[in-house]
């Protein structure tokens, strides 16, 4: 065991006491390996392969496809979506590179809870877990509305024709959502590594059958048998011009963030990784580059074999939005033996892709409620731990009820709103991320002109993923605030207090997290008051020296100690030295 790691021995009580003190953050071999606190998770269970499957299963990329690509077609792209989700991928790259950076620095699986705070303060931090739990309860309801209509849709496909007649039917889809999350919520709780192993399976076949369907649907439109709207791929794309930045291209790149969102997963389980330190980060940034190749294949085909009209299978019909693979799968597969099998496998795809991202969705807000209850930020109920699964108890089952319960609402008050939910998602997305580049930025800000590497992957990059995110969160709002910005079925309009329901889910769950902040401040402030997480930045060993020029990648190569607060990984006879107030620190032998 590495100096200055903890291992807790108990389990099914509070994890470790949170104390003002932070364990140590042990120097590895490229860059730092941290060594954390033991929460009581299970640690080493996750290497970088499954963590890469665990943060890519999380963004469900056949759902995802199948409940956007038709919105951001829609939202004025058209044959230009492909451009839109190259863009969305740029700020999403540049966060992934703020959390591994700040994992590096402090691998806590509440990420954006923890280094807000440390880097802001508690109310700032707070706000930032909020912003996870709320995008992650809210898109519940969307993923287990597609896992319970698809239920009945691959039944369906299977002989059981009477029923796939369920599958339209708001009741029967919303109770079998409801047995979804139950399911889901289960094998969170009973191990990640029981998740993992299912992850395996069911993103691999995701994957597989998502990039088989591309193939064969570029193949009918090169042999002119595709629909009479296709249209062949052009290189012009993948490249915005012509679209306005304000009334198209914000607000689009909000939705297509929803596709990209999830892979942070990989860095909430970072504590139960064999390298918390490294692997999480490193799995992020991989993860997301799998993604835009995946999203830029799919969506390049889809456009070109359906084309981007508003009739029949055209991917502008609004009556497609909703579910754009649902409506090209009769045009692309036929009504044949071998098209069957096409639409049977079409149906698994997104019924296995809705219920892997339900389950991996439980996962991070679980380890988010669970790191706020061990620091105070929430009841210490949430920081129990399993006896014999070393899973979070009290925080998987209230994220899986709370799911359910918003789910139930949701569909009460009108099942467009469900459709709206993708766009108020959107808005929690690009709020905690967002937060998360400044706060990579602010905490590394006495350190990062150390040398150039550092500035880049520790400044530059974290901040203009910040900013990005900011001016798109803004713009988005304004667009989602117009009355007529959602409409249901009859052609009314969908608002919540004369706005557009989009708008108002989002910041009403931003305006929830404030006022319920406050009331947890008055009942116990003593995360509040800096006693349980205090804010601050990094220790350096002194003198704290740069990377050493050599040729590689940027995150190669000898990085600056990072020493404890506690000095216990601290050489006898140097000292460390904070950048914020300039004092050293020594220990004697």
């Amino acid at each position: 065991m590495e100096s200055g790691e903890k291992q807790l021995s108990t389990s099914d009580t509070e994890a470790s006491e949170a104390t003002g003190n932070r364990p140590a953050v042990v120097p590895g071999s490229s860059g730092t390996a941290g060594a954390v606190d033991s929460k009581g998770l299970k640690g080493g269970s996750l290497g970088l392969l499954s963590s890469v499957v665990v943060g890519m299963a999380s963004t469900a990329p056949a759902y995802s496809l199948a409940a956007v690509l038709g919105l951001i077609v829609a939202s004025g792209a058209g044959v230009k979506a492909a451009s839109i989700v190259l863009l969305a991928f740029i700020p999403i790259y540049l966060i992934a590179v703020a959390y591994q950076e700040l994992n590096k620095a402090e691998p806590d699986c509440g990420t954006t809870f923890t280094w807000a705070s440390r880097a802001f303060g508690p109310l700032v931090g707070w706000m930032g877990g909020w912003g996870i739990i709320a995008a992650d309860v809210i898109v519940m309801a969307n993923l287990a509305q597609i896992a319970g209509a698809y239920s009945f849709t691959f039944v369906g496909d299977l002989g059981w024709t009477s029923a796939a007649d369920l599958a339209s039917s708001t009741l029967w889809s919303t109770v079998a959502g409801v047995i979804w999350i139950v399911v889901m919520t289960y094998i969170c709780y009973r191990g990640i590594e029981v998740s993992a192993r299912l992850q395996y399976f069911l993103l691999g076949f995701e994957v597989i059958i998502l990039v088989i369907i591309s193939i064969y649907a570029l193949i009918k439109v090169y042999a002119g048998t595709a629909t009479p709207e296709s249209i062949h791929p052009s290189i012009s794309w993948f490249w915005p011009a012509g679209l306005d930045f304000g009334t198209v291209i914000a607000p689009a790149i909000l939705i297509a963030i929803f596709i990209y969102w999830g892979w942070d997963t990989a860095v909430a389980c970072n504590e139960e990784s064999d390298d918390p330190g490294t692997t999480p980060g490193k799995a992020a940034v991989l993860s997301t580059f799998l993604l835009l190749g995946t999203y830029a294949i799919v969506t390049v085909a889809t456009v070109a074999f359906a084309g981007v009209g508003e009739a029949d299978a055209g991917l502008g019909n609004p009556d497609n939005s909703a579910d754009v693979f649902a409506a090209i799968g009769p045009a692309l597969f036929g009504d044949s033996f071998i098209g069957h099998i096409g639409l049977l496998l079409l149906s698994a795809t997104i019924l296995t892709s809705a219920s892997a991202s339900t389950q991996t969705t439980i996962l991070p807000t679980a380890r988010t409620t669970l790191s706020m209850g061990v620091y105070k930020a929430l009841p210490t109920s949430f920081a129990k731990i399993h006896r014999k699964y070393l899973t979070p108890t009290v925080s998987t089952i209230v994220m899986g009820a709370v799911s359910i319960f918003f789910y139930v609402l949701f569909t009460l008050i009108s099942s467009s709103l469900l459709l709206a939910l993708i766009g108020s998602v959107g808005l929690m997305i690009a709020f905690y991320y967002g937060l998360t580049g400044f706060a990579c930025v602010w905490y590394y800000r006495k350190t990062f002109t150390k040398s150039a590497r550092d500035f880049l992957m520790r400044c530059v990059v974290p901040l203009f993923g910040g900013i990005m995110l900011t001016v798109v969160f803004a713009y988005g709002l304004i667009q989602y605030a117009k009355v007529d910005n959602l409409v249901d079925d009859e052609g009314n309009n969908v608002t919540i207090f004369g706005f557009g329901a989009v708008a108002v889910v989002g910041i009403g769950a931003l305006i929830l997290g404030v006022i319920m902040m406050f009331v947890w401040w008055a009942m116990s402030p003593g995360f509040f008051k800096g006693q349980t997480l205090e804010r601050r930045a990094d220790l350096l060993l002194e003198p704290a020296t740069a990377s050493v020029a050599h040729f590689g990648l940027p995150d190669s190569g000898d990085m600056p100690t990072v020493i404890s607060p506690d000095l216990s990984n601290l050489p006898v006879g140097e000292k460390a030295i904070d950048p914020t107030t300039g004092e050293e620190f020594s220990r004697g032998r």
